[in-house]
């Protein structure tokens, strides 16, 4: 198996990320103008990376956040291991205060250890973690040593966990923005370091418009 350098990337901004509604893997929105900028930001500082192969999940705004990557002709899979968590009744509805407050009540279940609390109707860590493992997998045998692989937030904080052998409980320390890069290589006895963390660099100049 080859060494593998990983770009994780978080896929661009969405209307539903602008107004604050709660969007999962049973919400298929497309990245909006900012996320198209994002984007093309990303694409124009690596877009000189050998990457060997590329990843996204099932739902389009991670495609569309690599879509120029694709077009180079670069081998691209979709895995819907890797989609975003379900937040069941919720997707789709705007975060009222109630809503976050429940959102944070189940966050503090999760940090104590009650990996297997699921929002209603929703996926809980564990069952993410249990399919994640799988498109994980696929990608540490795929193809390729240098790979770009774009995903969602809390889908991002639990492959990070699982790559990195760290506790799901403490996933949240991950912090991550649209189109945030994660830099991670392998060394040889397997494991994985962080070499660029929530990076935004490559948006700077958006910050500027």
């Amino acid at each position: 198996m080859n060494r593998k350098k990983i770009y994780l990337v978080r896929h661009g901004q969405t209307d539903f990320n602008l107004q604050g509604v709660v969007q999962g893997s049973g919400i298929d929105a497309p990245i909006n103008e900012t996320g198209l900028a994002q984007a093309n930001a990303f694409f124009d500082v690596y877009k000189d990376i050998a990457f060997e192969q590329v990843y996204h999940t099932a739902l389009i705004r991670t495609k569309q956040s690599i879509q120029q990557f694709i077009d180079l002709g670069i081998p691209t899979t979709a895995l819907p291991e890797l989609n975003e968590i379900s937040w069941g009744d919720y997707e789709g509805t705007p975060m009222t205060p109630e809503e976050g407050e429940y959102y944070r009540h189940m966050l503090q279940q999760w940090q104590e250890g009650n990996l297997d609390y699921a929002i209603a109707g929703g996926e809980s860590p564990n069952v993410v973690a249990e399919r994640m493992r799988i498109g994980i997998g696929k990608i540490l045998e795929g193809p390729g040593e240098t790979v770009l692989v774009c995903t969602h937030g809390r889908a991002m904080r639990i492959f990070l966990s699982l790559i990195l052998n760290y506790d799901l409980r403490y996933m949240d320390q991950f912090e991550h923005h649209n189109l945030c890069l994660y830099l991670l290589e392998q060394l040889p006895d397997d494991t994985f370091v962080v070499k660029r963390f929530n990076d935004q660099e490559h948006l700077a100049a958006l910050s500027q418009l």
